[in-house]
Protein backbone atom coordinates (compact mmCIF):
# COMPACT_ATOMS: atom_id res chain seq x y z
CA UNK A 1 0.00 0.00 0.00
CA UNK A 2 1.44 3.39 -0.98
CA UNK A 3 2.44 5.83 1.74
CA UNK A 4 0.15 8.57 0.48
CA UNK A 5 -2.78 6.13 0.37
CA UNK A 6 -2.30 5.17 4.03
CA UNK A 7 -1.97 8.80 5.12
CA UNK A 8 -5.02 9.84 3.09
CA UNK A 9 -7.20 7.10 4.57
CA UNK A 10 -6.15 7.76 8.16
CA UNK A 11 -7.87 10.37 10.29
CA UNK A 12 -6.58 12.23 13.34
CA UNK A 13 -8.84 12.93 16.30
CA UNK A 14 -8.57 13.81 19.97
CA UNK A 15 -7.91 10.81 22.19
CA UNK A 16 -10.35 9.67 24.87
CA UNK A 17 -10.05 7.33 27.83
CA UNK A 18 -11.59 4.59 25.69
CA UNK A 19 -8.45 4.72 23.54
CA UNK A 20 -6.08 3.99 26.43
CA UNK A 21 -5.85 0.18 25.87
CA UNK A 22 -5.01 0.69 22.18
CA UNK A 23 -2.51 3.43 23.06
CA UNK A 24 -0.82 1.15 25.57
CA UNK A 25 -0.57 -1.56 22.92
CA UNK A 26 1.29 0.84 20.62
CA UNK A 27 3.55 1.99 23.46
CA UNK A 28 4.32 -1.62 24.44
CA UNK A 29 5.31 -2.48 20.87
CA UNK A 30 7.90 0.31 21.07
CA UNK A 31 9.20 -0.81 24.48
CA UNK A 32 7.46 1.98 26.39
CA UNK A 33 5.01 -0.18 28.36
CA UNK A 34 5.30 -3.57 30.02
CA UNK A 35 3.43 -5.92 32.36
CA UNK A 36 2.65 -4.33 35.72
CA UNK A 37 4.70 -5.89 38.52
CA UNK A 38 5.38 -3.17 41.09
CA UNK A 39 2.76 -0.57 40.17
CA UNK A 40 1.04 0.71 37.06
CA UNK A 41 2.97 3.76 35.82
CA UNK A 42 2.01 3.99 32.15
CA UNK A 43 -1.77 3.66 32.48
CA UNK A 44 -2.27 6.54 34.93
CA UNK A 45 0.19 8.65 32.92
CA UNK A 46 -1.73 8.19 29.65
CA UNK A 47 -5.05 8.89 31.38
CA UNK A 48 -3.63 12.06 32.94
CA UNK A 49 -2.43 13.32 29.55
CA UNK A 50 -5.80 12.53 27.97
CA UNK A 51 -7.69 14.27 30.78
CA UNK A 52 -5.50 17.36 31.29
CA UNK A 53 -3.27 17.97 28.27
CA UNK A 54 -3.18 17.31 24.50
CA UNK A 55 -3.59 13.73 23.25
CA UNK A 56 -4.48 12.63 19.72
CA UNK A 57 -4.74 9.33 17.87
CA UNK A 58 -4.68 8.36 14.20
CA UNK A 59 -7.33 5.90 13.07
CA UNK A 60 -7.13 3.66 10.03
CA UNK A 61 -10.15 1.53 9.11
CA UNK A 62 -11.61 2.17 12.56
CA UNK A 63 -8.44 1.07 14.41
CA UNK A 64 -6.10 3.27 16.44
CA UNK A 65 -2.70 3.04 14.73
CA UNK A 66 -0.75 6.01 16.13
CA UNK A 67 -0.67 8.17 19.25
CA UNK A 68 0.75 11.59 20.00
CA UNK A 69 0.62 13.81 23.08
CA UNK A 70 1.98 17.05 24.48
CA UNK A 71 2.01 18.67 27.91
CA UNK A 72 1.61 22.37 28.62
CA UNK A 73 4.63 22.80 30.89
CA UNK A 74 4.25 26.57 31.17
CA UNK A 75 7.65 27.38 29.69
CA UNK A 76 6.74 25.47 26.51
CA UNK A 77 4.51 22.86 24.97
CA UNK A 78 6.40 19.65 25.69
CA UNK A 79 6.00 16.91 23.07
CA UNK A 80 5.61 13.87 25.29
CA UNK A 81 4.83 11.02 22.90
CA UNK A 82 4.68 10.33 19.17
CA UNK A 83 4.34 6.66 18.25
CA UNK A 84 3.11 4.93 15.09
CA UNK A 85 2.27 1.25 14.99
CA UNK A 86 5.42 -0.58 13.97
CA UNK A 87 4.06 -2.10 10.75
CA UNK A 88 2.97 1.36 9.54
CA UNK A 89 6.18 3.28 10.21
CA UNK A 90 7.36 5.41 7.32
CA UNK A 91 3.92 5.59 5.67
CA UNK A 92 3.12 9.23 6.35
CA UNK A 93 1.12 8.94 9.57
CA UNK A 94 3.50 10.80 11.86
CA UNK A 95 3.48 14.23 10.21
CA UNK A 96 -0.28 15.02 10.41
CA UNK A 97 -0.41 13.57 13.91
CA UNK A 98 2.48 15.78 15.04
CA UNK A 99 0.82 18.81 13.44
CA UNK A 100 -2.36 18.15 15.42
CA UNK A 101 -0.48 17.67 18.68
CA UNK A 102 1.65 20.79 18.31
CA UNK A 103 -1.08 23.02 16.88
CA UNK A 104 0.04 26.64 16.67
CA UNK A 105 2.51 26.47 19.59
CA UNK A 106 5.87 28.10 18.91
CA UNK A 107 7.69 27.36 22.20
CA UNK A 108 8.39 23.63 22.03
CA UNK A 109 10.49 21.01 23.80
CA UNK A 110 10.88 17.25 23.57
CA UNK A 111 13.18 14.37 24.43
CA UNK A 112 13.87 12.51 21.20
CA UNK A 113 14.66 8.81 21.45
CA UNK A 114 17.58 7.06 19.81
CA UNK A 115 15.47 6.36 16.69
CA UNK A 116 16.86 8.86 14.14
CA UNK A 117 13.71 8.73 11.98
CA UNK A 118 11.89 11.08 14.37
CA UNK A 119 14.54 13.80 14.34
CA UNK A 120 13.71 15.42 10.96
CA UNK A 121 10.05 15.80 11.98
CA UNK A 122 11.02 17.56 15.19
CA UNK A 123 13.41 19.86 13.34
CA UNK A 124 10.67 20.73 10.84
CA UNK A 125 8.40 21.52 13.79
CA UNK A 126 10.93 24.14 14.92
CA UNK A 127 13.10 22.29 17.45
CA UNK A 128 16.89 21.94 17.43
CA UNK A 129 18.94 19.24 19.20
CA UNK A 130 20.68 20.81 22.22
CA UNK A 131 22.02 18.27 24.73
CA UNK A 132 21.76 14.64 25.87
CA UNK A 133 19.49 13.64 28.71
CA UNK A 134 21.12 10.65 30.39
CA UNK A 135 19.33 7.98 32.40
CA UNK A 136 21.58 7.06 35.30
CA UNK A 137 21.16 4.11 37.65
CA UNK A 138 23.03 3.43 40.84
CA UNK A 139 23.06 2.44 44.48
CA UNK A 140 21.38 4.98 46.72
CA UNK A 141 23.55 3.80 49.61
CA UNK A 142 26.60 5.15 47.74
CA UNK A 143 25.28 8.70 48.21
CA UNK A 144 26.30 10.19 51.53
CA UNK A 145 23.90 12.82 52.93
CA UNK A 146 25.24 16.31 52.12
CA UNK A 147 25.90 18.29 55.32
CA UNK A 148 23.48 21.04 56.27
CA UNK A 149 20.57 19.72 54.19
CA UNK A 150 17.48 17.75 55.11
CA UNK A 151 14.66 16.10 53.22
CA UNK A 152 11.10 16.16 54.53
CA UNK A 153 7.72 14.90 53.39
CA UNK A 154 5.57 17.40 51.48
CA UNK A 155 2.11 17.68 50.01
CA UNK A 156 1.76 18.07 46.20
CA UNK A 157 -0.26 21.26 46.71
CA UNK A 158 2.67 22.73 48.68
CA UNK A 159 5.10 21.72 45.94
CA UNK A 160 2.88 23.27 43.26
CA UNK A 161 2.95 26.57 45.16
CA UNK A 162 6.73 26.38 45.55
CA UNK A 163 7.15 25.87 41.82
CA UNK A 164 4.89 28.85 41.16
CA UNK A 165 6.94 30.97 43.57
CA UNK A 166 10.17 30.00 41.81
CA UNK A 167 9.02 30.05 38.18
CA UNK A 168 5.70 31.89 37.97
CA UNK A 169 4.10 28.70 36.58
CA UNK A 170 1.28 26.86 38.35
CA UNK A 171 1.03 23.16 37.48
CA UNK A 172 -1.33 22.01 40.22
CA UNK A 173 -2.93 19.19 38.19
CA UNK A 174 0.50 17.79 37.28
CA UNK A 175 1.71 17.96 40.87
CA UNK A 176 -1.43 16.13 42.01
CA UNK A 177 -0.67 13.45 39.41
CA UNK A 178 2.99 13.08 40.44
CA UNK A 179 1.87 12.74 44.04
CA UNK A 180 -0.63 10.00 43.14
CA UNK A 181 1.73 7.59 41.38
CA UNK A 182 2.59 4.13 42.65
CA UNK A 183 4.53 4.38 45.94
CA UNK A 184 4.81 8.14 45.40
CA UNK A 185 7.09 10.17 47.66
CA UNK A 186 6.67 13.98 47.40
CA UNK A 187 9.37 15.85 49.31
CA UNK A 188 11.22 19.11 49.91
CA UNK A 189 14.99 19.54 50.29
CA UNK A 190 15.82 22.40 52.66
CA UNK A 191 18.65 24.03 54.56
CA UNK A 192 18.45 26.17 57.71
CA UNK A 193 17.05 29.09 55.68
CA UNK A 194 14.32 27.29 53.75
CA UNK A 195 13.43 25.10 50.74
CA UNK A 196 16.13 24.50 48.12
CA UNK A 197 14.42 21.90 45.91
CA UNK A 198 11.15 20.05 45.40
CA UNK A 199 10.84 16.54 44.10
CA UNK A 200 8.94 13.33 43.59
CA UNK A 201 10.02 9.71 43.70
CA UNK A 202 8.00 6.64 42.77
CA UNK A 203 8.05 2.93 42.02
CA UNK A 204 9.08 1.43 38.69
CA UNK A 205 6.55 -0.61 36.77
CA UNK A 206 8.59 -3.78 36.28
CA UNK A 207 11.50 -3.44 38.71
CA UNK A 208 11.87 -3.13 42.49
CA UNK A 209 14.23 -0.20 41.91
CA UNK A 210 12.99 3.33 42.56
CA UNK A 211 12.82 6.40 40.31
CA UNK A 212 13.53 10.03 41.13
CA UNK A 213 10.69 11.20 38.92
CA UNK A 214 11.35 14.95 38.94
CA UNK A 215 13.46 17.48 40.84
CA UNK A 216 13.34 21.27 40.57
CA UNK A 217 16.00 23.35 42.33
CA UNK A 218 15.35 26.87 43.58
CA UNK A 219 16.89 29.67 41.45
CA UNK A 220 20.34 30.60 42.72
CA UNK A 221 20.82 27.44 44.81
CA UNK A 222 23.71 25.02 44.25
CA UNK A 223 22.00 22.01 42.61
CA UNK A 224 24.52 19.30 43.51
CA UNK A 225 23.75 18.86 47.21
CA UNK A 226 19.96 18.84 46.77
CA UNK A 227 20.31 16.46 43.82
CA UNK A 228 22.40 13.97 45.77
CA UNK A 229 20.11 14.08 48.80
CA UNK A 230 17.03 13.67 46.59
CA UNK A 231 18.49 10.59 44.92
CA UNK A 232 19.48 9.10 48.26
CA UNK A 233 15.99 9.63 49.60
CA UNK A 234 14.30 8.31 46.46
CA UNK A 235 16.34 5.08 46.60
CA UNK A 236 15.02 3.98 50.02
CA UNK A 237 18.22 2.04 50.56
CA UNK A 238 18.23 0.33 47.16
CA UNK A 239 18.86 1.18 43.54
CA UNK A 240 17.53 4.36 41.96
CA UNK A 241 17.18 5.77 38.45
CA UNK A 242 16.88 9.39 37.29
CA UNK A 243 17.08 11.50 34.14
CA UNK A 244 20.17 13.71 34.36
CA UNK A 245 20.77 16.54 31.86
CA UNK A 246 24.20 16.16 30.29
CA UNK A 247 25.34 19.78 30.87
CA UNK A 248 24.24 19.77 34.53
CA UNK A 249 26.75 19.62 37.39
CA UNK A 250 25.18 16.53 38.95
CA UNK A 251 26.42 14.16 36.24
CA UNK A 252 30.12 14.02 37.28
CA UNK A 253 29.15 13.74 40.95
CA UNK A 254 27.04 10.66 40.19
CA UNK A 255 29.64 9.06 37.93
CA UNK A 256 32.14 9.44 40.79
CA UNK A 257 29.70 7.43 42.92
CA UNK A 258 29.67 4.65 40.32
CA UNK A 259 26.30 5.40 38.83
CA UNK A 260 26.08 4.08 35.28
CA UNK A 261 24.45 5.47 32.15
CA UNK A 262 21.68 3.04 31.22
CA UNK A 263 20.12 4.98 28.34
CA UNK A 264 19.84 8.44 26.83
CA UNK A 265 17.54 10.76 24.93
CA UNK A 266 18.25 13.97 23.04
CA UNK A 267 16.76 17.17 24.42
CA UNK A 268 15.39 19.37 21.64
CA UNK A 269 13.81 22.81 21.90
CA UNK A 270 12.69 25.78 19.86
CA UNK A 271 14.97 28.06 21.94
CA UNK A 272 18.02 27.20 24.07
CA UNK A 273 16.92 28.95 27.28
CA UNK A 274 13.58 27.25 27.91
CA UNK A 275 15.00 24.67 30.34
CA UNK A 276 17.90 25.13 32.76
CA UNK A 277 19.75 21.78 32.78
CA UNK A 278 21.41 22.66 36.08
CA UNK A 279 18.14 23.18 37.97
CA UNK A 280 15.76 20.56 36.56
CA UNK A 281 15.98 16.80 36.62
CA UNK A 282 13.06 16.37 34.25
CA UNK A 283 10.22 13.95 34.02
CA UNK A 284 10.86 12.95 30.39
CA UNK A 285 7.17 12.77 29.49
CA UNK A 286 6.11 15.96 31.25
CA UNK A 287 9.23 18.14 31.71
Amino acid sequence: MADDDVAARAGVRQATREDVPAIRGILAAHGNDAPVVHGDIVGPYVRHIVDHHRAFVSELDGEVVAYGAAVDAGVALHLADLFVRADLLGQGLGRPLLASVVGDATSLTTFASADPRALPSYVRAGMAPLWPCLYLEGDGAAIGPPPGLEARDADPAELAELERDWTGILRDADHAFWGSQAAADPFVIADAVGPLALGYARARQTSPDRVLDRLLVRPGADPVGPGLLALGRAARGGAVRASIPGPGPLLPALLERRFRIADQDLYMASAPGLVDPARLLPNPGML
